[in-house]
């Protein structure tokens, strides 16, 4: 078997793939937000959609659409971000589910792409273990391959937004959509609660961007997923043999 993309399969093509015993898929969660003015707001639904299809790839599975919106509030007040409330990425994850188990799928994992699905995408997972299997993967490994292949500072430990790294994996997936003339370093001053509450974006830094992009590439880029691919199998496997 190889993978599927079921926006591309028809309905008997995914009848037999998982006939054929492939009742794995992959759910890439992503986001329509600011990423400076340098990357695409798609910035996180192309990242989380190259690594889930690489994965999807490597166990032949079914690979879903991607989800192009999320819970992405404390930027809202750049233009373009579209954010959904969490209740809606909860019930969104919920409804999917139930959804691909219904035709055979016996576990679905949820690649996230940004940080504000977290709680709510882990929110509906937790709800639903007592019906089927989820997985949710939050990029395993980036922080570790981040302090291997930057050059630049981190914003704040582990604070990955329109930096060095996001930059070199949009340059890695689609070299298009990334602005290098528009590149400029920014290190906001960061409350010490930062992270542990909701606050907009726009108020630390005006751009948009926490780090500097200026040293991005697409061979870290490629470096960066394939890392995170090589984690995620880890953790897909041993979910697996647990499940």
């Amino acid at each position: 078997m190889t993978l599927l993309r079921l926006a591309e399969a028809s309905w008997t093509d995914v009848r037999d793939h998982v006939a054929s015993g492939g009742t794995l898929a992959f759910l890439p969660f992503g986001a329509l937000e600011q990423h400076g003015p340098h990357l695409p707001l798609s910035t996180d639904t192309l990242q989380c959609t190259a690594v889930a299809e690489r994965l999807a790839e490597h166990y032949s599975a079914l690979l879903l659409p991607p989800v192009s919106y999320g819970s992405t509030w404390d930027n809202a007040a750049f233009p373009g971000t579209v954010s959904l409330k969490p209740s809606t990425v909860s019930a969104l994850c919920t409804d999917i589910a139930e959804a691909v188990w219904s035709f055979g799928v016996s576990t679905l994992v949820i690649v996230n792409g940004d940080y504000g699905n977290r709680a709510p995408v882990h929110t509906a997972a937790a709800a639903l273990a007592a019906d089927g299997d989820v997985l949710v993967l939050d990029y395993p490994g980036l922080v570790e391959v981040g302090d291997a292949v930057k050059e630049s500072p981190w914003a704040a430990p582990g604070l990955c937004h329109a930096d060095e790294l996001e930059t070199s994996m949009v340059l890695a997936v689609d070299p298009r959509l990334v602005r290098p003339e528009r590149y400029e370093a920014a290190y906001p001053e960061l409350p010490a609660d930062f992270g542990t509450r909701p606050i907009p974006f726009d108020t630390l830094s005006p751009s948009g961007v926490f780090g500097d992009p200026r040293a991005s590439t697409a061979a870290k880029g490629e470096t960066i997923i394939s890392f995170v691919v090589a984690r995620a199998v880890e953790e897909i496997d041993s979910h697996r043999g647990r499940a």
